[in-house]
């Protein structure tokens, strides 16, 4: 038997490497629980030469499970290299503000936290959440925006809420506690 050399060691990590690479990007999508947002607009922060500028980004969604409730979030994108070619880390600042667009109309029993939307923000171990619950007593929706990761998570969040009243000539209003399983 023949002993492994150093540099078919090194080369068979570089393929190992790109591989597992390979298949993070091709499974990178989003992972969500609404639609795809809409992009709103982008503005750059961060010139570059060459290559993409860093931006901040904001998008809308509405909510899958509430009709009449939309959000809006902010977050911001690396350019660079890494950012042209999706490997780049995201950062963690991310806003949200949630509003009441139309009549509230529960279309299903929801969990306290339920996400209501997902998105990846690095290659392999970082997403950003939108979670949703109900202030049972005040009778309002409640979001909050989080990243976190598998091995270090970020105290940065965002949250909004969404008082559920009347609209227009209708006078009915439904609870957001009798929608919330228990």
């Amino acid at each position: 038997m023949q002993p492994i050399s150093m540099r078919t060691i090194s080369t068979t990590l570089r393929r190992v490497a790109l591989a597992v690479a390979l298949l993070g990007v091709a499974g990178a999508g989003s992972a969500h629980a609404a639609d795809e947002p809409d992009l709103i607009f982008k503005r750059s922060t961060v010139f570059k030469w060459l290559t993409p500028n860093d931006k901040l980004a904001t998008y809308g969604l509405d909510d899958p499970e509430v009709d009449g409730v939309a959000c809006h979030f902010t977050i911001p994108e690396r350019g660079g290299v890494k950012g042209w070619i999706g490997v780049a880390e995201e950062v963690s600042d991310i806003s949200l503000a949630c509003r009441q667009i139309g009549p509230i109309k529960f279309k299903a029993k929801f969990e306290q936290g339920e996400d209501v939307f997902r998105q990846r923000r690095s290659l392999f171990f970082k997403k950003m959440q939108i979670v949703r619950g109900c202030d049972v007593k005040r009778n309002v929706l409640v979001y909050m925006v989080y990243s976190d990761r598998i091995i270090e998570g970020s105290p940065k969040n965002s949250t909004s809420s969404v008082p559920v009243m009347p609209w227009g000539a209708t006078t009915d209003v439904q609870k957001c506690a009798d929608f919330v399983q228990k």
